[in-house]
């Protein structure tokens, strides 16, 4: 609800749409279960990735945030920066909404939120922290370069993911890792980052197109889990001048490792950029987008509304000479119809 709620009210929605909002969300939340024990300071970090104690955690951070004064920068430089293996390194666990719920308690300036992405981030921990915290897992690689798209052209290319998997989905993930742990990790290394301000530029094109680009118009719905390369991303861009310099190359890389998993584990789409750059928007703008979003019938999908707004900033954010990113946003306006990509 908060996504919904925080991106429909940057965009300028009335107060009668964020109402409709919060009572249609509200309706969709799963009730808070209670959690087989407390969590404290001694003991936090033995319950990670145990999604039962997610309300405990979210106890726990929220007495913390009591203990300083209600400075939930601080908490969050003790809980999230912190430790041998920080929490930082993991927040693309649960496809990424740790990291989009932290991006947007940043930019609506949330307590609140913020608390709820460290219980996010704690409750979903998993296995995929351990790329960024083991530099092991670093190594240089002969075929680098600093395009993602290019990687990802190969990656699309590679016959050895041909018939991996059998249908799109989240559950193909960890088998992912369990079985081409090593292939995956040669993708990722491939992306040779020696430019961080101009190659991020490039990974947030790269997102919007892996959206828009393959969607064939009256074909397959959009992808659910490929959009969250793209919120996920919107997030990256709001925190990276927020966190200190030394999480900034790390927090994008591990955005390209969610991008390279969720790429594969939904089957590879080829991403062909001039069903974006030939696309005729016939007049329609960027106010054409916002109305869309807060007044079209898709006005209450958190997905679809996240997705249009994270292309408006990367607008804003680097420019849109060519409009990539006006004519990516207005095609997925256009034609979304609903979600794809859950598999079986």
């Amino acid at each position: 609800m908060p996504h919904l709620l925080g991106s429909a009210y940057l965009l300028g929605a009335e107060p009668d749409h964020l109402n409709d909002i919060y009572d249609t969300e509200s309706k969709e939340l799963e009730s808070w279960h209670d959690s087989p024990g407390e969590v404290s300071s001694y003991d936090w970090r033995d319950y990670l990735g145990n999604p039962r104690y997610q309300r405990a955690y979210l106890d726990f951070f929220e007495d913390e945030l009591v203990l300083n004064g209600f400075d939930w920068h601080k908490v969050l430089d003790e809980y999230l920066l912190k430790g041998k293996e920080p929490l930082i390194n993991n927040l693309i666990s649960g496809v990424g909404h740790p990291l989009i719920h932290l991006g947007y308690a940043y930019e609506l300036s949330s307590r609140e939120l913020a608390m709820e992405a460290l219980s996010m981030a704690t409750s979903s921990y998993n296995y995929m922290h351990k790329y960024l915290d083991n530099p092991s897992y670093t190594k240089p690689c002969e075929n680098s370069t600093q395009s993602p798209l290019e990687i990802l052209c190969r990656v699309q290319k590679d016959s050895g993911f041909d018939g991996l998997f059998t249908h799109p989905g989240a559950d193909n993930l960890e088998p992912l890792f369990e079985k081409h742990e090593d292939k995956v990790l040669e993708y990722w290394n491939s992306w040779h980052i020696s430019d961080p301000t101009k190659q991020f530029q490039a990974s947030q094109m790269a997102a919007a197109a892996l959206l828009v680009a393959p969607h064939k118009p009256g074909g397959n719905s959009y992808d659910f889990f490929i959009v969250h390369l793209l919120t996920t991303s919107h997030a990256v861009r709001i925190l990276l001048p927020l966190l200190p310099a030394n999480i900034h190359v790390p927090l994008v890389r591990q955005w390209w490792l969610l991008t390279l998993a969720v790429y594969i584990a939904q089957l590879r789409p080829e991403v062909v950029l001039t069903s974006v750059t030939d696309y005729d928007r016939k007049g329609r703008d960027w106010s054409w987008v916002d109305k869309q979003a807060v007044q079209g019938q898709h006005a209450l999908d958190a997905h679809y509304v996240k997705g249009l707004r994270a292309m408006k900033t990367a607008a804003e954010t680097w420019g849109d000479g060519d409009e990539f990113y006006l004519k990516a946003a207005v095609r997925f306006a256009d034609e979304f119809d609903g979600w794809g990509g859950f598999g079986l």
